[in-house]
């Protein structure tokens, strides 16, 4: 009985995401547990053969891995009429036949690379609890929304005021993005931390 369970088919659909550009594919497999998001082929061949597989397709601009889904953002002279099942059939294919998605490791070298980068925004007394506080904000109401939409965000930093996130996924480059984080994002944080002015954005 549990060899069947363990075989059953992969099943995989697609949902439309904010970004006109970005396509997220939904699989009942967990991938990967956590965020992988690759915006460069360097780094997808460094620690994922599937998005390094993928970014050898001319229409690939970029792969975000997370749990169950792959989100695909795709370059704005392709349709997705005429590429999107040449892609779910080779995401299909790849979890069936059981090759690697990302690589052990990544996480940790993500959690490297992501303290380099706060490495050079300090925080002392008040700012460092402030920072805490948006973090916790972030990671709780707006992440798990942003994931619904194929897409992550990540605290960048806060200075003077001024909240700087990362866009990643379908929400990097996406129109509607800038809506989302002034009209909430922006909005809560205002409205939960006085010391909050205003909210950026950065692509990932």
């Amino acid at each position: 009985m549990s060899e069947t369970a363990t075989k059953s088919p992969v099943m995989l659909y697609t949902e439309q995401t904010p970004n006109p550009e970005s396509l997220k594919f939904v699989t009942n497999r967990m991938l990967y547990t956590g965020t992988a998001d690759f915006r460069e082929v360097e780094l997808a061949d460094e620690w994922s053969k599937l998005a390094s597989e993928l970014f050898k397709q001319p229409y690939v601009k970029g792969v975000y891995i997370c749990n169950n889904f792959v989100t695909i953002t795709k370059e704005f002279n392709y349709a997705w009429d005429d590429i999107m099942l040449q892609a779910k059939s080779f995401i299909k294919k790849w979890i069936e036949e059981g090759n690697e998605i990302v690589k052990e490791g990544f996480a940790e070298a993500s959690e490297a690379m992501e303290a380099e980068r706060r490495a050079n925004y300090e925080y002392s007394g008040d700012d460092e609890a402030i920072v805490a506080k948006i973090e916790e904000l972030i990671d709780t109401y707006v992440r798990p929304a942003v994931e619904m939409d194929g897409g992550n965000i990540a605290f960048k930093s806060f200075k003077e005021g001024v909240v700087t996130v990362i866009m990643q996924g379908s929400c990097s480059g996406c129109p509607s993005s800038t809506v989302t984080l002034k009209s909430g994002i922006e909005s809560m944080l205002k409205r939960m931390i006085p010391e909050v002015t205003e909210v950026m954005q950065e692509m990932g």
